[in-house]
């Protein structure tokens, strides 16, 4: 059964290139009847992406940003609440890895570019939410964590340790919002089968890959009311790869 969003304002970070995992989230929300504010860097690949999806039925407007400036998460939470009238639903997935190497090899300030890029975006937009979000009586926000967060790899020090801050952050939000009845949740995903995904691990017949539109079942669970009853979680959708 598709969660049904019809009603619902969603702002989905995070969105690059067709074919990527924020792109496909934001058509999944939009194809449940959401509407949906992209958020990404690339403010003419927004536009392109927003036509494409207006086409395809699905109401969605663009909103460019760097999501390590707080004043932009909080203009694109103002972009949402200005179209719309409110928010109901976040889907933070702006980030990504950073360093990949050894820790001697990594610098103090590759290390900082990590945690900016992965938690404090994370940090700043449920920030950012949370107001508007508390005015609608309540709402959902899924932030991304990653396996590295459960099960570390080597040569991923600093990307697993700010995807586990990630998944600590949805913890001690759940916490901390319930009595808003704002819900916060971490998806982890494994090795997601997109076209950077399937360039980097080749034709490794022990790759565990996850679909894409395994990974928006997941959050469209998660942001639905189906979901009312589901809080601090940090769901591992991973193939059976743990």
């Amino acid at each position: 059964m598709v969660a049904e969003l019809a009603g619902k304002v969603a702002l989905v970070t995070g969105v690059g290139r067709a074919g990527q995992i924020g792109l496909a989230v934001a058509r999944g929300l939009g194809r449940a009847r959401a509407r949906v504010v992209l958020v990404g860097r690339d403010a003419a690949a927004l536009e392109t992406h927003a036509r494409t999806l207006a086409a395809e039925g699905v109401e969605a407007r663009p909103a460019a940003a760097d999501l390590t400036d707080p004043a932009a998460a909080a203009a694109v939470v103002l972009a949402a609440t200005t179209a719309w009238g409110g928010l109901d639903c976040v889907a933070h997935l702006a980030g990504g890895l950073v360093n990949y190497g050894p820790i001697e090899h990594t610098d103090v300030a590759s290390f900082d570019a990590e945690i900016a890029a992965n938690l404090k975006t994370a940090f700043v937009v449920a920030r950012a939410a949370v107001p508007a979000l508390r005015a609608r009586g309540g709402g959902a926000i899924v932030l991304f964590a990653s396996l590295a967060a459960i099960r570390p790899a080597t040569r991923l020090a600093s990307y697993s340790a700010a995807k586990a801050g990630v998944a600590g952050l949805a913890r001690a939000l759940a916490r901390e919002l319930r009595d808003d009845r704002i819900r916060v949740n971490a998806i982890a995903p494994g090795m997601v089968r997109t076209a950077d995904n399937v360039a980097q691990a080749g034709a490794d017949p022990k790759t565990r890959w996850v679909e894409l539109d395994q990974i928006v079942a997941a959050v469209r669970y998660l942001v639905s009311d189906d979901a009312a009853a589901v809080t601090g979680q940090v769901l591992a959708v991973t193939a059976g790869d743990l």
